[in-house]
């Protein structure tokens, strides 16, 4: 696997959560693949659970693991062709790109979108930079567009704890003081859309995501209706993404926050979320903190698909 991006890179999907669940039985079983191996993360954005996580997955399969944040430490970049560069970005990113694939064998890169230009972010103009010039095999850590590491770890956790065959599962819009990018939805449907489950995407109107990642699954934009008989609840707040609104804050009604009267209504759904939340805008305090919860061994599985995509990139080397 030279990239990785979406769940089509994955292939086979039952086959994918099948291998991640045996990693994760033996995280260390695989650590000779790493050896004189070098793993480059670069961020362009803040994160917390993708760098712990990733670098982790990489030290289990035995790598050197190197971190480079862009915002400290490193030059500013110009990303864009045919600017004169007299500001305060002293490197191109043209140079740089190639400059990090000579010092690494694996790169993730994480870089948000930036709600200027939609077009821009969704032709992942950086994150294809990386893929065309580096050199080097290349994995999203959150891309302008999606985050499937993720969504991966979200799918593991969904196995582990489904108890039906077929769950439902449905992806809820919810409140948020600040505009934030479709990166994390977008992946989710993603990857549900390709997954045997029954799923549903509720939000209020004027939230619809691009149709790429949307497909086939049910829109509702009644949260009640959409909630009843859930299985697997997964809150989350996007921006507007349809012209003339994109990136913008349409909504912050909180009648959408995931609360216990809102659980009710499911089938003792779990709760979801990929964190950091905003309790009592998104979630409120007694769902996070109910026995239905399982964020935090959803953000453990981080690892896990984390490392399961960094040992097919290091068989294919």
């Amino acid at each position: 696997m030279r990239t990785y991006t979406n769940v089509k890179d994955l292939g086979d999907l039952n086959a994918a959560v099948k291998e991640a669940l045996e990693v994760k039985k033996n995280r260390f079983a695989y650590k000779s693949l790493g050896e004189n191996k070098t793993l480059l993360m670069v961020f362009f954005n803040s994160s917390l659970r993708t760098r712990l996580s990733t670098q982790k997955a990489g030290m289990n399969l035995g790598m050197n693991t190197m971190v480079l944040d862009i915002n400290q430490g490193a030059w500013k970049l110009e990303t864009e062709r045919g600017v004169i560069m007299d500001g305060d970005k002293s490197e191109h990113i043209l140079e740089a790109i190639p400059v990090m694939g000579s010092y690494c064998d694996i790169i993730g890169v994480r870089a948000f979108a930036q709600f200027e230009n939609k077009e821009d972010d969704y032709q992942e103009k950086i994150l294809n930079q990386f893929i065309q010039y580096s050199g080097k095999p290349v994995f999203s850590m959150e891309a302008a567009t999606g985050h499937p590491l993720q969504a991966f770890a979200d799918l593991i956790t969904i196995e582990e704890y489904k108890k039906t065959a077929r769950p439902k599962v449905v992806l809820t819009w919810a409140p948020h003081p600040k505009a934030l990018p479709q990166a994390v939805p977008n992946s989710f449907a993603d990857f549900m859309n390709e997954a045997d489950v029954d799923f549903v995407i509720t939000h209020p109107e004027g939230y619809n995501l691009d149709p790429k990642f949307v497909r086939g699954a049910k829109v509702e934009y009644d949260q009640d209706k959409a909630l009843a008989g859930a299985d697997f609840v997964y809150a989350k707040n996007w921006a507007a993404y349809a012209d003339p609104n994109y990136g913008k804050i349409l909504s912050k009604d909180m009648s959408w926050t995931v609360t216990s009267k809102k659980m009710a209504l499911t089938n003792n759904a779990f709760f979801m979320h990929c964190l950091p939340v905003r309790r009592n805008m998104i979630v409120s305090d007694d769902v996070i903190e109910s026995p239905q919860s399982i964020v935090i061994p959803e953000a453990a599985n981080r690892e896990i698909s984390a490392q399961t995509v960094i040992k097919r990139m290091l068989e294919s080397l």
